[in-house]
């Protein structure tokens, strides 16, 4: 079994265009949830707050620097993430399937590395 990012794509602002999308998204969102639960895939989710809520920590010339904002300029920013547990990458699409669906946004999967000590 390997694990892999699902992670959610958007643009912050006007995600959905209006409130009954996002209580949609919303109650689609809980219910692929409840579904990676029962098929022993999930290994935990989260939403995040806006991209302007965001702090960049980086070492620079010796010294750490603080800044606000994004790290990268854009558009689009991650807005929340599942990580989980599939056979194979294919699995993992198809999971991606469903969570594209369910939170009306374009999901990225990519696998976690393996830890080079098993």
């Amino acid at each position: 079994m390997s694990q892999y990012l699902l992670s959610v794509h958007g643009v912050d602002e006007g995600s959905y265009p209006t409130p009954e999308d996002m209580a949609r998204a919303f109650r689609d969102v809980d219910a692929l949830n409840q579904e990676l639960h029962e098929q022993g895939a999930w290994v935990f989710a989260g939403g995040l707050h806006p991209s302007s809520t965001a702090r960049v920590v980086r070492s620079q010339g010796g010294a750490i620097l603080h800044s606000d904002g994004p790290y990268l300029e854009g558009k689009g920013h991650i807005g929340g993430f599942w990580i989980i547990d599939a056979p194979d990458e294919e699995a993992a699409m198809r999971w991606a399937d469903k969570a594209t669906v369910a939170c009306q946004g374009a999901v990225e999967v990519r696998a976690f590395q393996n830890d080079p000590s098993s």
